[in-house]
């Protein structure tokens, strides 16, 4: 589903101008994007929380030069679906559901 699909969603089932709706999803990723760069982690109840993971240092290889580098200790962004959610996905995605392709890929 894309950002676009989403907006339509929303705009169906509530009624609400669909360019206010895609300025408040904009304005929702603007900030977790702020916060999570000022080192913030943002909990959301019953949906899950994204949060900032610590990547250790590491010394990595690049085989084609056969050269090493070393990457420094740095953080990334993960999100944590809360209890309620994985409920929710494991009892209504059937067990022999196959993603498509696109979507293993990204």
């Amino acid at each position: 589903m894309t950002k676009a699909e989403v907006v339509n969603e929303i705009a169906e089932k509530t009624g609400i101008d669909k360019v206010m709706i895609s300025e408040s999803i904009e304005s929702f990723f603007k900030i977790v994007k702020n916060n999570m760069a000022k080192g913030e982690n943002l909990y959301f109840r019953g949906f899950g929380s994204f949060i900032l993971k610590k990547r250790a240092k590491k010394v990595a290889r690049n085989i084609s030069k056969n050269t090493a580098l070393v990457i420094d200790e740095h953080f990334i962004p993960k999100f944590k679906p809360s209890k309620v959610f994985l409920e929710k996905i494991k009892k209504n995605v059937p067990s022999d559901f196959v993603p498509k392709k696109e979507e293993i890929e990204s």
